[in-house]
């Protein structure tokens, strides 16, 4: 083999070890460069908190406006009137009353004491009616009784309990009610004979009643201490 050769072949040996170093060893399970099939990644979102955005996490919600508090008197008395002031200044006073128990409890009333007058129970009377009150009753039943006179009633039903006042005088707790009713009444003299009324019919009444109560007394009990027919 001549010098000439010897050069050749150092240079093609030059030459194939300079590409094995570029290029490396292929095995069949290189992956393609990925920025030839893949977008170049968009950028992020901008974060809220520096586009100057609030978050509305739940836990940072503004807070719900408060339902306006239902009307307390709501059915008995229109807001801002006497009655609803009347009333809210007894039921500070003393924080157990109810105003609608408190009409329940007048309806109850009313036909005790109108039953009870008619068949002159005083006994019934005394429990129910202020001092004064009572003598009237009392007074009027003995007025009856001295004239032999008798009453036959029959009550046939309330049809409306409305209160028309409330007012807290010192300890002393009063409410007015405006009673509609329904009664069958008939007078009778000595003799039998009805002299007022009638036994067969109903007769509309109304009466206006003022009720009261100390609340500086352990005696929850109301008694009626005023009376007027009205129209």
């Amino acid at each position: 083999m001549d010098f000439t050769t010897l050069i050749f072949m150092g240079l093609a040996a030059i030459v194939i070890w300079r590409l094995w170093a570029v290029l490396g060893t292929r095995t069949g399970h290189e992956q393609i460069p990925p920025s030839r099939f893949s977008r170049r990644p968009e950028p992020l979102p901008e974060s809220p908190m520096e586009a100057g955005t609030i978050l509305n996490h739940p836990a940072h919600q503004p807070d719900e406006p408060e339902a306006e508090p239902a009307f307390r008197w709501a059915g008995l008395a229109e807001p801002d009137s006497e009655l609803a002031h009347g009333l809210t200044a007894i039921a500070a006073a003393d924080p157990s009353f109810d105003a609608r128990e408190f009409v329940d409890g007048a309806r109850g009333a009313y036909e005790m004491i109108v039953t009870a007058f008619a068949k002159g129970d005083r006994n019934t009377l005394r429990d129910l009616l202020s001092r004064e009150v009572f003598e009237g009753f009392a007074a009027a039943i003995a007025e009856r009784e001295k004239r032999g006179e008798t009453v036959d009633m029959t009550f046939v039903s309330i049809d409306k309990a409305v209160m028309t006042d409330a007012q807290l005088r010192a300890k002393s707790a009063q409410i007015t009610v405006r009673f509609q009713s329904k009664l069958i009444s008939a007078t009778r003299d000595r003799d039998g004979q009805i002299i007022d009324g009638a036994a067969d019919r109903v007769v509309d009444v109304t009466d206006i009643w003022t009720f009261a109560r100390d609340i500086g007394q352990r005696d929850p009990n109301w008694k009626l201490i005023a009376t007027e027919s009205g129209q």
